[in-house]
């Protein structure tokens, strides 16, 4: 499948492609002009998160400038959604934005979908990037049974249902959570989390993701969910939850605007020829 621009259109395209905890995006960079029209974005999103025919990825991020914020995030998802927000994709497309001097100071807001999130950034000791961002109020759902299981449910800019097992390498994730992921008590999908407590104030999890349709080695509004959820019914105590992932750990604080702190990587840039 290929996508056919208009012939006044440039006949390269520049892209970064950056992670956080292996949690892997492409970033376009829109701050001076619009590179990919707003109506081919999706399919966009399609064909170039194609990990054997296209340079592969999570998700497609374009970053512009805002009215309402300092930077704008836009995500694009392989099946040609796009999400309202991610914890790990803000932290990228920060770090991108800090890099480029887009963001000038190291504590700058960035516009999503589902609100404007305040971001603290900078290199640590060993030359590692690190974000905090405020990841929002999250929302509350009531938990239910599905399939012998009681799944929580909280917004934390996108939907998640968190479900607590023994052992989360047990899970034989691409087959349970496609079931809940659907469930018609979800009316627009969620993302689904299954969760290990490993100590007073860590925990496991595994995330298969909605609009990824599979497994993704890191999620921070996942994360984010997993913790609010496992210190809201008395499970980990304290005030900052340890979060690992398939990709890496991640550190959320808990409270009223739950803080999320983790890496992120560019991985390389370079160009599509069409």
């Amino acid at each position: 499948m290929t996508i056919k621009f208009p012939k006044h259109d440039l006949r390269s395209i520049a892209f970064t492609k950056l992670h956080g905890n292996g949690n892997d995006f492409i970033l376009i960079d829109e701050m001076a002009q619009v590179i990919i029209p707003d109506d081919m974005k999706a399919q966009f999103a399609v064909v170039y998160c194609d990990r054997r025919f296209g340079i592969g990825g999570d998700g497609v991020l374009f970053i512009s400038k805002s009215d309402k914020a300092d930077i704008r995030m836009r995500l694009f998802q392989p099946d040609a959604s796009e999400a309202e927000m991610c914890g790990n994709g803000i932290r990228c497309l920060s770090k991108y934005a800090f890099d480029k001097e887009y963001a000038k100071k190291k504590a700058f807001s960035v516009e999503t979908l589902a609100g404007v999130m305040q971001v603290r950034v900078g290199y640590d000791s060993d030359g590692d990037f690190m974000a905090t961002i405020d990841m929002g109020t999250a929302v509350y759902d009531e938990s239910r049974e599905i399939d012998g299981m009681t799944v929580y449910s909280v917004n934390t800019g996108v939907p998640h249902a968190v479900i607590f097992v023994g052992n989360v390498d047990g899970i034989a994730i691409n087959e349970v959570a496609p079931t809940i992921r659907h469930h018609s008590s979800f009316p627009k999908g969620t993302n689904v989390n299954f969760v290990q407590i490993t100590g007073s104030s860590e925990i496991v999890i595994r995330t298969f993701e909605r609009g990824v349709e599979g497994e993704t080695l890191s999620c921070g509004t996942g994360s984010t969910a997993s913790a609010l959820i496992a210190a809201k019914t008395g499970k980990v105590h304290g005030s900052v939850v340890h979060v690992k992932t398939v990709g890496g750990p991640l550190d959320i604080t808990v409270g009223e605007i739950p803080q999320m702190t983790g890496p992120a990587a560019t991985v390389f840039a370079g160009e599509i020829q069409y």
